[in-house]
């Protein structure tokens, strides 16, 4: 797992970077389900909002779809039927929750695949994402923003279900600051 308190320097390289920022992310997710109970995984909190498992199956389905052949084809595949990755699971139980997480790292997966694949040369290339041209770079950052926008739903719908009390922080709890800096920058 990358270092959630960014306690240490990033890396100067590019891909090394983006790597540790979806690495991050990925981690602050699963931070996230593993603090919930599978009636949690699945719980709307009001009409018209996600639950965590829409929210990892929609992330998954992006992934697979933007990241499967990443170079060569447009980011929306054909075959993906977005507006379906927001419909609630028909089931809530542990065997679904398990399929739907099995779909999120099937996504980490061919994410990390393509980004490790990646060269130097490939930076100057330009991709599409529903016909619309990006740079490779430009892209990625698109996803960085995408992805980390959910993960910061997740961890607010997690939080509250879980309850701030019996939260355990990926990051610095409230209050735990002052102390980090010290131990951080000997002050």
């Amino acid at each position: 797992m990358s270092d959630a308190k960014y306690s240490h320097p990033l890396s100067a390289g590019t891909f090394v970077v983006w790597r540790q920022v979806f690495e991050r992310q990925k981690a602050f997710g699963e931070h996230a389900f593993n603090q919930l109970t599978d009636e949690q995984f699945f719980t709307i909190l009001a009409p018209g909002l996600n639950s965590c498992a829409i929210i990892a199956n929609h992330l998954a389905g992006n992934m697979l779809s933007r990241w499967t052949d990443f170079l060569t084809t447009d980011g929306e595949k054909a075959n993906r039927d977005r507006d379906t990755e927001f419909d609630p699971p028909a089931q809530h139980t542990a065997e679904e929750r398990s399929k739907i997480m099995e779909r999120w790292g099937d996504g980490w997966t061919m994410l990390f695949g393509a980004l490790d694949s990646l060269t130097a040369e490939d930076l100057s290339k330009i991709v599409t994402i529903r016909k619309v041209e990006h740079s490779v770079h430009a892209a990625v950052v698109r996803q960085i923003d995408h992805y980390s926008f959910h993960i910061g739903q997740i961890n607010i719908i997690a939080r509250q279900l879980v309850g701030t009390d019996d939260w355990e922080w990926f990051t610095l709890a409230p209050g735990g600051t002052k102390a980090f800096n010290k131990e951080l920058m000997g002050e």
